[in-house]
């Protein structure tokens, strides 16, 4: 295995940069500024075929075809400038700087302002890097990923997907939505790679939420990649969406530039190819939220295939290294255990039009936070005990801490029993506490998604076991009278006459 994991990462990664043919246009004044550049995958060695996101190809459309684009079922060449230029950057296989491996431990564990880059340059590689002359062969949308977008994201929400924070110069939903599902095949002109190998992919349905996954993709695009390109980053997946999958949010880090990165998946015989970065950096209601959207590959490839057999423009050759390209693996990735049964745990409350996160203690009781039931009496829990089975049922609030309390918590309790919850182990490593809030400067209004607040378990499971037992709520009570210490450290302030000690 060791042998095959430089290949899923390194040699498959690759900087795609678009630019114009100088002196070839006749308004220079009316041509995007470029290079713009984002991060592509090699799909097949002979022939060269690169795979990347078609968002940097927005900028060259054709006036023309501005009308009626967004509906068609394939974009090609002339449907764009005809003195694009499209380089591809790799790195050099006789480079040292750029190789890496990857940590053995995890695999055996699991078993847009900068994305299109005015600094970036594709006039001269550096040391270590390749580059390569490309033409664009197709661009096409993934109907699929473009569904499950407009289902799980709805522009009342105050979503905003790009490289760029949200601002007045960013765009509308719906102009990010425009060209997030589409996607850009390219055949790399002055070089076939030896070996004749095509990337191996996995379906994206053999996925489950909490499984590992990696993200190789180059930020800030062709700028410096001697230094950004095909860096590594690692998450899980958060959460699946659409038909097959072809949503996939990861917490994997990722950063403007990176769009067309490949996002891999370990299975028994290694890293398999399972996603593309779409955007890694969203926003909702100009808070910056901390996932990164994915589409899975073989939606992807499966859109490819079917212009391909549509169409006698293209040549035959190109449907072998896609078709091995998006054959199964036929092992799933996910196994049964700890993370899948805390999952079961997990509910979403609804109070209205606000909704937040809530674990079951018990068949009927959930604890959440007070802020999401939002003094109502009663809530709507959504409840996913198994990936197959999604129960929807009503729950009364029973109690909520006071606002003066620095403890966010409150207790619902649902009308009926769920006869197949496994009940966690409450101050375990299993149930350490609730996520009360993230970390917020009110003096500048910025938040930090990454620095939560959280309740520990430990301070709640006298309450919860007194009422699990009794139906008393005394010691719930009790968390609407701690003592200023506790109020102190929650407000991130010091004691009158606290004065902090040196380190050193």
């Amino acid at each position: 295995m060791a042998a095959s994991l430089p290949l899923a990462g390194e040699k498959v990664g690759c900087v795609i940069s678009i630019s114009h043919l100088h002196g070839t246009s006749e308004d220079p004044g009316s041509l995007p500024r470029g290079p713009w550049s984002g991060s592509g995958v090699l799909l097949s060695q002979s022939p060269g075929m690169v795979l990347c996101h078609g968002m940097i190809f927005s900028p060259f459309l054709l006036e023309s075809e501005h009308p009626h684009w967004a509906q068609r079922q394939v974009l090609l060449p002339d449907n764009f400038s005809p003195d694009i230029q499209i380089c591809v950057l790799r790195p050099s296989d006789h480079s040292s700087q750029t190789r890496f491996s990857w940590p053995n431990e995890d695999l055996q564990g699991s078993s847009l302002s900068l994305r299109f880059n005015p600094l970036s340059s594709c006039l001269e590689a550096p040391d270590g890097v390749e580059r390569h002359e490309a033409k664009l062969l197709m661009l096409v949308p993934c109907r699929q990923f473009q569904n499950a977008v407009s289902k799980v994201f709805r522009a009342s929400d105050q979503w905003h997907f790009g490289g760029e924070e949200v601002g007045e110069e960013s765009g509308s939903f719906a102009d990010d939505l425009r060209f997030l599902h589409w996607f850009a095949l390219l055949r790399i002109l002055d070089c076939d790679f030896p070996g004749g190998s095509s990337m191996s992919c996995m379906p994206a349905a053999f996925l489950r939420k909490g499984d590992p996954l990696f993200a190789c993709g180059s930020p800030f695009g062709s700028f410096c990649p001697d230094i950004f390109m095909n860096t590594l980053s690692k998450g899980i997946v958060s959460n699946l969406a659409g038909e097959g999958n072809a949503l996939i949010l990861t917490d994997a880090r990722c950063l403007p530039g990176t769009e067309g990165g490949g996002i891999f998946a370990v299975s028994g015989v290694g890293l398999q190819l399972i996603g593309m970065i779409v955007a890694p950096l969203c926003w909702k209601s100009s808070e910056w939220v901390g996932l990164t959207l994915v589409c899975a590959v073989d939606c992807i490839l499966e859109s490819i295939r079917n212009v391909l057999a549509e169409s006698h423009r293209f040549p035959k050759t190109w449907l072998p290294p896609l078709r091995l390209a998006a054959k199964a693996q036929n092992m799933a990735v996910a196994k049964d255990g700890p993370v899948q049964r805390m999952l079961a745990a997990v509910v979403l409350v609804e109070c209205g039009s606000t909704w937040g996160s809530g674990v079951m203690v018990s068949s009927r009781v959930v604890l959440t936070c007070r802020h999401v039931v939002s003094g109502a009496s009663s809530v709507r829990v959504r409840i996913q005990p198994s990936p197959e089975q999604k129960l929807v049922t009503k729950g009364k609030v029973v109690f909520a801490t006071q606002e003066t309390s620095p403890y966010d918590v409150a207790l619902v309790e649902l009308e009926d029993s769920l006869s197949t919850f496994v009940e966690p182990v409450l101050a375990s490593k299993f149930c350490e506490g609730i996520v009360a809030s993230n970390t917020r400067d009110n003096s500048i209004g910025a938040t930090y998604p990454h620095l939560n607040f959280s309740v520990p378990i430990t301070v709640l499971q006298p309450a919860l076991l007194e009422y699990t037992r009794s139906r008393d709520l005394r010691g719930f009570r009790e968390l609407n009278r701690v003592a200023d210490r506790v109020r102190v450290v929650w407000r991130l302030q010091r004691e009158p006459g606290e004065v902090p000690l040196s380190k050193l």
